[in-house]
């Protein structure tokens, strides 16, 4: 039994100080972009942090205080990362499920290899939504064009797939064997016009085209009216991520994906990790003040690496300046 204690304290004090040190050092993504690819997988560690205390309790006594002093450190610099996320549930503008002027959003990484792109296509047409925003489209693409919708773009790695022809179109044109990565499109409803971006972004290891990626989008949302501005995508980045949340000072959008969950599906694409569940929140749905959200939902698994994320909305009079 004694042996049996010692190899737990063996297995929990090396969880409890790399958690710990992970967390700390994510602190420093407030100034560092390379610090900042630490803050993602918070929930790791405070996971693995929460684990280790669970291990320190069923270990010997000798040293417990200490260890366990280390498991609560851990999972608080990993929880001060991850909370202001989880309280800002709920704090969006809100509208019944009936409200009037509602508009549907199916947000869908679909990975280009993706050997159920019929029945992922199936479902999506079956969710009757008015907007379809789409990553790497492959060959869902044309099946959603055959079942009615007009593609605004015809190859771009971030397509706008939508029921009614937009007014104003635009997609980044590719750059050397990359495809841009943004396009947006104008469409008009009874309330005026509004403006739907598509996003795919890097992920945030890739340090230069990370930042060139944000500039230029930035760039785009800036020059656009955002008030009733939509924008949608796989970002590859956490809500609890400094970067992230700059962004969402700096665009002046709501982001109504909240703590959403949404990679990793299935040990696909580059993915080989273990998927029991999703453990990253990287695809977001953002609009302006001029819409209320009346509900957002995580889609089930069609085959890619992304579970969809489907997000409805209503109109709303912006409050008064």
């Amino acid at each position: 039994m004694d042996l049996l204690r010692l190899a737990i304290a063996c297995l929990a004090w090396p969880l409890a100080l790399g958690s710990l040190l992970a967390g700390v050092l994510a602190q420093g993504g407030r100034w560092s972009a390379r610090l900042d690819v630490l803050t993602h997988f918070a929930p790791i560690w405070l996971a693995a942090g929460l684990l280790a205390l669970g291990l320190a309790l069923a270990g010997p006594r000798a040293g417990r205080p200490a260890l366990m002093a280390v498991c609560v450190l851990a999972a608080l610099a990993a929880g001060l990362l991850v909370a202001p996320e989880l309280l800002s549930r709920g704090r969006d503008p809100r509208a019944a499920a009936d409200a009037p002027g509602r508009l549907k959003i199916v947000q869908f990484n679909a990975w280009g290899q993706n050997a159920g792109a019929e029945a992922a296509a199936a479902w999506i047409l079956a969710q009757d939504a008015d907007l379809v925003v789409l990553q790497e489209p492959g060959r869902v693409k044309p099946r959603l064009v055959a079942g009615g919708y007009i593609a605004q773009c015809e190859d771009c790695g971030a397509v706008i797939l939508s029921r009614r022809p937009a007014l104003r179109r635009y997609a980044e044109p590719p750059s050397g064997d990359l495809p841009g990565f943004i396009a947006w499109a104008t469409f008009d409803d009874p309330a005026g016009e509004y403006t739907v971006v598509a996003a795919h972004r890097y992920w945030p290891v890739r340090l230069g085209r990370s930042k060139d990626q944000t500039a230029r989008l930035d760039g785009v949302i800036s020059a656009l009216p955002r008030a009733r501005m939509i924008v949608a995508g796989d970002f590859n980045s956490t809500p609890w991520s400094f970067a992230r949340r700059r962004e969402d000072r700096t665009w002046g959008l709501v982001r109504r994906t909240r703590a959403l969950f949404t990679w990793p599906a299935a040990r696909r694409s580059h993915n080989r990790l273990p998927a029991p569940f999703p453990w990253l929140p990287i695809d977001h749905v953002y609009a302006g003040e001029g819409w209320a959200t009346v509900s957002v939902e995580r889609g089930p698994d069609l085959g890619s690496d992304h579970y969809p994320v489907v997000v409805t909305l209503a109109r709303r009079l912006p409050p008064a300046r």
